[in-house]
Protein backbone atom coordinates (compact mmCIF):
# COMPACT_ATOMS: atom_id res chain seq x y z
CA UNK A 1 0.00 0.00 0.00
CA UNK A 2 1.52 3.42 -0.70
CA UNK A 3 1.04 6.30 1.62
CA UNK A 4 2.07 9.69 0.93
CA UNK A 5 2.09 10.36 5.10
CA UNK A 6 4.46 7.55 5.55
CA UNK A 7 6.54 8.32 2.99
CA UNK A 8 7.03 12.10 4.22
CA UNK A 9 7.88 10.46 7.62
CA UNK A 10 4.76 12.20 8.69
CA UNK A 11 3.04 8.92 10.28
CA UNK A 12 4.70 5.71 11.67
CA UNK A 13 1.51 3.63 12.38
CA UNK A 14 1.82 1.57 9.85
CA UNK A 15 5.31 -0.12 10.79
CA UNK A 16 4.87 -2.95 8.30
CA UNK A 17 3.32 -0.78 5.45
CA UNK A 18 6.70 -1.18 2.90
CA UNK A 19 6.03 -5.32 3.76
CA UNK A 20 4.30 -7.30 1.63
CA UNK A 21 0.63 -8.70 2.65
CA UNK A 22 1.85 -11.91 2.32
CA UNK A 23 4.80 -11.31 4.23
CA UNK A 24 3.51 -9.49 7.32
CA UNK A 25 0.63 -12.63 7.27
CA UNK A 26 3.91 -14.63 7.63
CA UNK A 27 5.73 -12.82 10.62
CA UNK A 28 2.19 -12.99 12.26
CA UNK A 29 1.73 -16.53 11.67
CA UNK A 30 5.61 -17.19 12.92
CA UNK A 31 4.78 -15.22 16.03
CA UNK A 32 1.55 -16.63 16.95
CA UNK A 33 3.13 -20.02 16.51
CA UNK A 34 6.18 -19.12 18.72
CA UNK A 35 3.85 -17.88 21.71
CA UNK A 36 2.20 -21.43 21.37
CA UNK A 37 5.19 -23.37 21.63
CA UNK A 38 4.89 -26.25 23.72
CA UNK A 39 0.70 -26.10 23.41
CA UNK A 40 0.45 -29.03 21.04
CA UNK A 41 -2.17 -27.95 18.15
CA UNK A 42 -3.68 -30.28 16.46
CA UNK A 43 -4.53 -27.76 13.41
CA UNK A 44 -3.59 -24.81 12.22
CA UNK A 45 -6.00 -23.13 9.81
CA UNK A 46 -5.39 -20.42 7.00
CA UNK A 47 -4.83 -17.11 8.40
CA UNK A 48 -7.91 -14.61 7.23
CA UNK A 49 -7.00 -11.21 5.99
CA UNK A 50 -8.96 -8.23 4.16
CA UNK A 51 -8.36 -5.60 2.07
CA UNK A 52 -4.79 -3.32 2.70
CA UNK A 53 -6.17 -0.04 2.39
CA UNK A 54 -9.98 1.96 3.00
CA UNK A 55 -11.16 -0.83 5.27
CA UNK A 56 -11.94 0.63 8.72
CA UNK A 57 -15.01 1.90 9.52
CA UNK A 58 -13.92 4.27 12.46
CA UNK A 59 -12.02 7.55 13.00
CA UNK A 60 -10.53 8.53 15.90
CA UNK A 61 -9.03 12.08 15.34
CA UNK A 62 -7.16 14.23 17.27
CA UNK A 63 -8.08 17.71 16.82
CA UNK A 64 -5.31 20.63 17.21
CA UNK A 65 -4.67 23.96 15.55
CA UNK A 66 -6.48 26.95 15.67
CA UNK A 67 -10.28 27.23 15.17
CA UNK A 68 -9.71 29.14 11.93
CA UNK A 69 -7.83 25.97 10.99
CA UNK A 70 -8.38 23.02 12.56
CA UNK A 71 -6.00 19.75 11.74
CA UNK A 72 -7.48 16.86 12.26
CA UNK A 73 -5.06 13.68 12.93
CA UNK A 74 -2.75 12.88 15.69
CA UNK A 75 -0.13 14.56 18.39
CA UNK A 76 3.35 13.52 18.42
CA UNK A 77 5.05 12.79 21.61
CA UNK A 78 6.94 15.91 20.98
CA UNK A 79 3.06 17.67 20.64
CA UNK A 80 3.49 18.69 17.04
CA UNK A 81 0.31 17.97 15.04
CA UNK A 82 -0.19 15.54 12.08
CA UNK A 83 -3.38 15.87 10.14
CA UNK A 84 -4.53 12.88 8.87
CA UNK A 85 -7.16 12.99 7.03
CA UNK A 86 -5.50 11.44 3.83
CA UNK A 87 -4.68 8.59 5.40
CA UNK A 88 -5.73 5.71 2.97
CA UNK A 89 -6.96 3.71 5.93
CA UNK A 90 -10.03 5.16 5.52
CA UNK A 91 -12.31 4.92 2.97
CA UNK A 92 -13.47 7.51 0.64
CA UNK A 93 -16.20 8.09 2.23
CA UNK A 94 -14.84 9.68 4.99
CA UNK A 95 -12.67 12.25 3.22
CA UNK A 96 -15.69 14.71 2.30
CA UNK A 97 -17.04 14.63 5.99
CA UNK A 98 -13.75 15.46 6.79
CA UNK A 99 -13.55 18.46 4.67
CA UNK A 100 -16.59 19.49 5.68
CA UNK A 101 -15.67 19.04 9.21
CA UNK A 102 -12.87 21.74 9.12
CA UNK A 103 -14.85 25.07 8.24
CA UNK A 104 -17.87 23.33 10.37
CA UNK A 105 -15.40 23.89 13.41
CA UNK A 106 -14.35 27.38 12.68
CA UNK A 107 -18.71 28.38 12.21
CA UNK A 108 -19.48 26.86 15.07
CA UNK A 109 -16.69 28.30 17.12
CA UNK A 110 -15.38 24.81 18.67
CA UNK A 111 -11.86 26.38 20.01
CA UNK A 112 -9.77 23.08 19.29
CA UNK A 113 -8.31 21.89 23.10
CA UNK A 114 -4.59 22.73 23.70
CA UNK A 115 -2.62 20.26 25.72
CA UNK A 116 -0.16 22.44 26.61
CA UNK A 117 -1.94 25.58 27.48
CA UNK A 118 -5.17 23.13 28.97
CA UNK A 119 -7.53 25.78 26.98
CA UNK A 120 -9.84 25.03 24.28
CA UNK A 121 -13.20 23.06 23.82
CA UNK A 122 -13.26 20.54 20.89
CA UNK A 123 -10.84 17.74 22.14
CA UNK A 124 -11.40 14.50 19.41
CA UNK A 125 -13.99 13.95 16.42
CA UNK A 126 -14.78 10.27 15.89
CA UNK A 127 -16.45 9.33 13.24
CA UNK A 128 -18.11 5.53 12.58
CA UNK A 129 -19.94 4.22 9.59
CA UNK A 130 -22.21 1.22 9.14
CA UNK A 131 -21.61 -0.78 6.27
CA UNK A 132 -25.51 -2.22 6.08
CA UNK A 133 -26.18 1.57 4.47
CA UNK A 134 -23.79 3.57 4.60
CA UNK A 135 -25.22 5.97 7.60
CA UNK A 136 -22.87 7.55 9.87
CA UNK A 137 -22.42 8.25 13.82
CA UNK A 138 -20.30 11.36 14.46
CA UNK A 139 -19.13 12.59 17.83
CA UNK A 140 -17.62 15.76 19.13
CA UNK A 141 -15.53 15.28 22.36
CA UNK A 142 -15.66 18.61 24.18
CA UNK A 143 -14.10 19.31 27.29
CA UNK A 144 -16.88 21.26 28.88
CA UNK A 145 -20.71 21.73 27.52
CA UNK A 146 -19.50 25.46 27.46
CA UNK A 147 -20.18 25.59 23.46
CA UNK A 148 -23.00 22.79 23.56
CA UNK A 149 -25.55 25.79 22.48
CA UNK A 150 -23.57 27.35 19.23
CA UNK A 151 -22.91 23.32 18.23
CA UNK A 152 -26.16 22.89 18.19
CA UNK A 153 -27.20 26.06 16.79
CA UNK A 154 -24.99 25.39 13.57
CA UNK A 155 -25.70 21.64 13.32
CA UNK A 156 -28.39 21.78 10.64
CA UNK A 157 -26.51 22.88 8.01
CA UNK A 158 -23.63 20.63 8.41
CA UNK A 159 -26.72 18.21 8.38
CA UNK A 160 -27.93 19.76 5.07
CA UNK A 161 -24.27 19.27 3.42
CA UNK A 162 -23.78 15.65 4.81
CA UNK A 163 -27.38 13.87 4.82
CA UNK A 164 -25.38 10.28 5.75
CA UNK A 165 -24.83 11.65 9.50
CA UNK A 166 -27.66 9.60 10.86
CA UNK A 167 -26.23 9.77 14.51
CA UNK A 168 -24.90 12.82 16.19
CA UNK A 169 -23.31 13.52 20.13
CA UNK A 170 -21.07 15.36 22.28
CA UNK A 171 -19.21 13.80 24.90
CA UNK A 172 -17.90 15.37 28.03
CA UNK A 173 -14.64 14.47 28.41
CA UNK A 174 -13.31 17.37 30.95
CA UNK A 175 -10.12 15.46 32.62
CA UNK A 176 -6.57 16.78 31.16
CA UNK A 177 -5.49 13.15 30.03
CA UNK A 178 -5.11 11.31 27.18
CA UNK A 179 -8.39 9.60 27.50
CA UNK A 180 -10.72 9.78 24.19
CA UNK A 181 -14.12 10.01 26.06
CA UNK A 182 -15.76 10.89 29.10
CA UNK A 183 -19.18 9.14 30.79
CA UNK A 184 -21.46 11.97 29.34
CA UNK A 185 -22.91 11.76 26.43
CA UNK A 186 -25.42 14.18 25.08
CA UNK A 187 -27.12 13.12 21.79
CA UNK A 188 -28.30 15.75 18.91
CA UNK A 189 -30.31 13.73 17.12
CA UNK A 190 -33.14 11.50 17.85
CA UNK A 191 -31.65 8.22 16.57
CA UNK A 192 -29.38 6.94 18.82
CA UNK A 193 -27.24 3.79 17.65
CA UNK A 194 -26.44 2.77 13.72
CA UNK A 195 -27.95 -0.18 12.53
CA UNK A 196 -25.08 -2.72 11.31
CA UNK A 197 -25.58 -6.66 9.66
CA UNK A 198 -22.69 -8.87 9.52
CA UNK A 199 -23.57 -12.28 7.56
CA UNK A 200 -27.51 -11.74 7.99
CA UNK A 201 -27.12 -10.77 11.57
CA UNK A 202 -28.52 -7.26 13.18
CA UNK A 203 -25.85 -5.61 15.46
CA UNK A 204 -25.92 -2.03 16.57
CA UNK A 205 -23.18 0.20 17.01
CA UNK A 206 -23.65 3.02 19.92
CA UNK A 207 -21.49 5.91 21.59
CA UNK A 208 -19.02 3.85 24.12
CA UNK A 209 -19.51 0.11 23.11
CA UNK A 210 -16.68 -1.22 21.37
CA UNK A 211 -16.69 -2.71 17.67
CA UNK A 212 -14.57 -4.34 15.47
CA UNK A 213 -12.87 -1.52 13.03
CA UNK A 214 -12.50 -3.54 10.47
CA UNK A 215 -16.06 -5.11 9.62
CA UNK A 216 -14.95 -7.22 6.08
CA UNK A 217 -12.21 -9.07 8.85
CA UNK A 218 -14.50 -9.09 11.57
CA UNK A 219 -17.53 -10.50 9.93
CA UNK A 220 -15.68 -13.22 8.80
CA UNK A 221 -14.26 -13.75 12.55
CA UNK A 222 -17.98 -14.14 13.54
CA UNK A 223 -18.93 -16.25 10.44
CA UNK A 224 -16.47 -18.86 11.75
CA UNK A 225 -16.87 -18.78 15.38
CA UNK A 226 -20.60 -20.10 14.30
CA UNK A 227 -19.10 -22.36 12.12
CA UNK A 228 -17.20 -23.82 14.84
CA UNK A 229 -19.83 -23.67 17.51
CA UNK A 230 -22.42 -24.99 15.08
CA UNK A 231 -20.55 -27.95 14.71
CA UNK A 232 -20.80 -28.68 18.45
CA UNK A 233 -23.05 -30.56 20.53
CA UNK A 234 -23.97 -27.24 22.50
CA UNK A 235 -27.26 -26.32 23.94
CA UNK A 236 -26.19 -24.13 26.41
CA UNK A 237 -23.32 -21.37 25.81
CA UNK A 238 -21.55 -18.31 27.89
CA UNK A 239 -20.75 -15.29 25.90
CA UNK A 240 -18.11 -13.56 28.13
CA UNK A 241 -16.81 -9.88 27.12
CA UNK A 242 -19.43 -10.36 24.86
CA UNK A 243 -19.40 -6.63 23.50
CA UNK A 244 -22.47 -5.68 21.33
CA UNK A 245 -22.93 -9.22 21.47
CA UNK A 246 -21.47 -10.35 17.96
CA UNK A 247 -20.16 -13.40 18.88
CA UNK A 248 -23.51 -14.65 20.41
CA UNK A 249 -25.97 -13.69 18.14
CA UNK A 250 -24.07 -15.65 15.47
CA UNK A 251 -23.80 -18.48 17.37
CA UNK A 252 -27.05 -18.69 18.84
CA UNK A 253 -30.13 -20.93 17.46
CA UNK A 254 -33.86 -21.15 18.21
CA UNK A 255 -33.20 -24.53 20.69
CA UNK A 256 -29.59 -22.80 22.40
CA UNK A 257 -29.59 -21.43 25.82
CA UNK A 258 -27.25 -18.42 25.77
CA UNK A 259 -26.03 -16.01 28.28
CA UNK A 260 -24.26 -12.68 26.86
CA UNK A 261 -22.33 -10.42 30.10
CA UNK A 262 -20.10 -7.47 28.90
CA UNK A 263 -19.38 -4.63 31.63
CA UNK A 264 -20.83 -1.96 29.74
CA UNK A 265 -24.47 -1.19 29.57
CA UNK A 266 -24.24 0.58 25.93
CA UNK A 267 -23.29 -2.69 24.68
CA UNK A 268 -25.41 -4.55 26.32
CA UNK A 269 -28.13 -2.23 25.11
CA UNK A 270 -27.26 -3.13 21.71
CA UNK A 271 -26.80 -6.81 21.76
CA UNK A 272 -30.76 -6.85 23.36
CA UNK A 273 -31.70 -4.83 20.73
CA UNK A 274 -30.55 -7.35 18.28
CA UNK A 275 -32.06 -10.21 19.53
CA UNK A 276 -34.70 -8.56 19.50
CA UNK A 277 -35.09 -8.03 16.02
CA UNK A 278 -33.74 -11.52 15.58
CA UNK A 279 -37.16 -13.06 17.65
CA UNK A 280 -34.07 -15.13 19.56
CA UNK A 281 -35.85 -16.08 23.56
CA UNK A 282 -33.61 -17.97 25.27
CA UNK A 283 -30.92 -15.14 25.03
CA UNK A 284 -29.76 -13.00 28.10
CA UNK A 285 -27.46 -10.33 27.77
CA UNK A 286 -26.33 -8.69 31.20
CA UNK A 287 -23.87 -5.71 31.89
CA UNK A 288 -21.80 -7.35 34.54
CA UNK A 289 -18.11 -8.24 35.19
CA UNK A 290 -17.73 -11.10 33.53
CA UNK A 291 -15.10 -13.19 36.05
CA UNK A 292 -17.77 -12.12 38.59
CA UNK A 293 -20.65 -13.56 36.83
CA UNK A 294 -19.10 -16.48 36.35
CA UNK A 295 -17.48 -17.38 39.02
CA UNK A 296 -20.88 -16.92 40.76
CA UNK A 297 -22.53 -19.40 39.10
CA UNK A 298 -22.71 -23.10 40.07
CA UNK A 299 -24.44 -24.23 36.46
CA UNK A 300 -22.04 -25.62 33.57
CA UNK A 301 -22.83 -24.58 30.20
CA UNK A 302 -21.59 -27.02 26.90
CA UNK A 303 -19.38 -24.10 25.86
CA UNK A 304 -17.87 -20.47 27.25
CA UNK A 305 -16.70 -17.98 24.75
CA UNK A 306 -14.46 -15.41 25.66
CA UNK A 307 -13.28 -12.22 24.17
CA UNK A 308 -11.44 -10.68 27.01
CA UNK A 309 -9.55 -7.36 26.22
CA UNK A 310 -5.78 -6.99 25.53
CA UNK A 311 -5.10 -8.32 29.36
CA UNK A 312 -6.50 -11.56 28.81
CA UNK A 313 -8.75 -13.43 30.98
CA UNK A 314 -6.72 -13.78 34.39
CA UNK A 315 -5.84 -16.76 36.32
CA UNK A 316 -8.55 -16.79 38.44
CA UNK A 317 -11.22 -16.93 35.47
CA UNK A 318 -8.77 -19.32 34.19
CA UNK A 319 -8.85 -21.21 37.96
CA UNK A 320 -12.62 -21.11 38.16
CA UNK A 321 -12.98 -22.22 34.15
CA UNK A 322 -10.57 -25.94 34.78
CA UNK A 323 -12.88 -26.23 38.13
CA UNK A 324 -16.57 -25.87 36.33
CA UNK A 325 -14.81 -28.10 33.45
CA UNK A 326 -17.01 -26.91 30.37
CA UNK A 327 -16.55 -29.60 27.17
CA UNK A 328 -15.59 -26.76 24.80
CA UNK A 329 -13.85 -23.19 25.06
CA UNK A 330 -13.70 -20.67 22.25
CA UNK A 331 -11.02 -18.14 22.84
CA UNK A 332 -11.21 -14.91 20.76
CA UNK A 333 -8.10 -12.96 21.22
CA UNK A 334 -6.75 -9.69 20.30
CA UNK A 335 -3.17 -10.02 22.11
CA UNK A 336 -2.03 -13.54 21.48
CA UNK A 337 0.19 -12.88 24.46
CA UNK A 338 -1.84 -12.32 27.32
CA UNK A 339 -4.30 -15.71 25.57
CA UNK A 340 -1.10 -17.73 25.03
CA UNK A 341 -0.48 -17.09 29.36
CA UNK A 342 -3.70 -18.22 29.59
CA UNK A 343 -4.35 -21.41 27.70
CA UNK A 344 -1.11 -22.21 29.76
CA UNK A 345 -3.09 -21.77 33.02
CA UNK A 346 -5.97 -24.21 31.64
CA UNK A 347 -3.92 -27.41 31.48
CA UNK A 348 -6.88 -29.56 31.66
CA UNK A 349 -7.57 -28.53 27.61
CA UNK A 350 -6.37 -29.72 24.16
CA UNK A 351 -6.02 -26.60 21.72
CA UNK A 352 -8.10 -28.14 19.08
CA UNK A 353 -7.59 -25.37 16.14
CA UNK A 354 -6.09 -22.19 15.79
CA UNK A 355 -7.04 -19.45 13.44
CA UNK A 356 -5.36 -16.04 12.65
CA UNK A 357 -7.52 -13.10 11.94
CA UNK A 358 -5.05 -10.20 10.59
CA UNK A 359 -7.83 -7.33 11.59
CA UNK A 360 -4.77 -4.91 11.85
CA UNK A 361 -2.57 -4.70 8.19
CA UNK A 362 0.83 -3.35 8.33
CA UNK A 363 1.34 -3.64 11.67
CA UNK A 364 2.37 -6.21 14.02
CA UNK A 365 -1.02 -6.68 15.87
CA UNK A 366 -3.42 -9.38 14.71
CA UNK A 367 -6.81 -11.63 16.50
CA UNK A 368 -6.49 -14.97 16.83
CA UNK A 369 -9.63 -17.52 17.26
CA UNK A 370 -8.84 -20.67 19.33
CA UNK A 371 -10.85 -23.69 20.22
CA UNK A 372 -10.12 -25.86 23.37
CA UNK A 373 -11.55 -29.32 23.93
CA UNK A 374 -11.59 -30.98 27.32
CA UNK A 375 -8.98 -33.06 27.68
CA UNK A 376 -11.01 -35.95 28.93
CA UNK A 377 -13.79 -35.51 26.35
Amino acid sequence: MQCALYDAGRCRSCLWIEQPVSQQLAAKMHDLRTLLDGLPVAEWCAPVSGPESGFRNKAKMVVSGSVEKPLLGMLNRDGTAVDLTDCPLYPASFYPVFAALKPFIARAGLTPYNVARKRGELKYILLTESQQDGGMMLRFVLRSEAKLAQLRAALPALVADLPQLAVISANIQPVHMAIMEGEQEIFLTEQQALAENFNGVPLWIRPQSFFQTNPQVASRLYATARDWVRALPVKHMWDLFCGVGGFGLHCATPEMKLTGIEIAPEAIACAKQSAEVLGLQNLHFQALDSTQFATAQDDVPDLVLVNPPRRGIGKPLCDYLSQMAPAFIIYSSCNAQSMAKDLRELPGYRVIRVQLFDMFPHTAHYEVLTLLVRADA
